[in-house]
């Protein structure tokens, strides 16, 4: 079973229609007994990276998120829960994040050209990594399958935790990812056929990575 943690923050009723579409059971649960039982885990988020911290640890989900990674299980951030995976973002201030992946949170604005807007908003397309095209995540993803984002803030993560890039100016972090932690920064419940794909390679990804 795929359980989307509910800690007050994210867009479920998408996230959910959309394991639906691809015929799989998901739970949205703030049950801390229930996500410890779920074989794979999925933390989204919308919003600010301090306010859904401090929302994360208030519930206690954080430990129940932790846990999960630990024990192995497919655990897959979206978003700003992506972000939240990594060590710490610099929005609005500097924020303590779950540490998973390693990197920081910062703002696009500072690699991005003059003239462009931000948020980045739409559609772009992937470019894997090396790490990416190996990673079970994008089995069934092709080079070039567009994705929607919606950020201001990017992950800067080092290399081999990199699983793929989007240009908008800049090759900006599209997914990270390390052992059976991942991340995606695009909304794949928002992207067509190319966001199911990755959704069904994640519930078909083993126990431990």
């Amino acid at each position: 079973m795929v359980a989307i943690v509910d800690y007050g923050v994210g867009n479920l009723f998408s996230l959910r229609s959309s394991f639906a579409a691809i015929g799989r059971e998901v739970q949205v649960t703030g049950d801390p007994d229930v996500l410890a039982k779920a074989g794979r885990l999925v933390l989204p988020g919308v919003g600010a990276f301090g306010d859904a911290a401090a929302a994360l640890r208030k519930s206690g989900l954080d430990k129940a998120v932790l846990a999960a990674a630990e024990a192995g299980k497919p655990l897959l951030g979206i978003c700003l829960g992506m972000q939240l995976l990594l060590e710490k973002s610099f929005e609005y201030g500097e924020h303590k994040g779950l540490g998973l992946i390693p990197g920081e949170v910062r703002p696009i604005r500072e690699v991005i050209p003059p003239g462009l807007k931000a948020p980045h908003i739409g559609w772009n397309a992937l470019a894997l990594t090396q790490e990416g095209r190996a990673c079970g995540l994008f089995k069934n993803t092709k080079e070039g399958d567009c994705v929607y984002f919606v950020h201001s803030y990017w992950a800067a993560s080092p290399a081999p935790c990199v699983l793929a890039t989007a240009e908008y100016g800049a090759p900006l972090t599209a997914a990270v990812g390390r052992g059976n932690v991942l991340g995606v920064q695009f909304h794949p419940e928002k992207s067509g056929s190319a966001g199911l794909a990755i959704l069904r390679a994640f519930c078909e990804m083993e126990v431990g990575g």
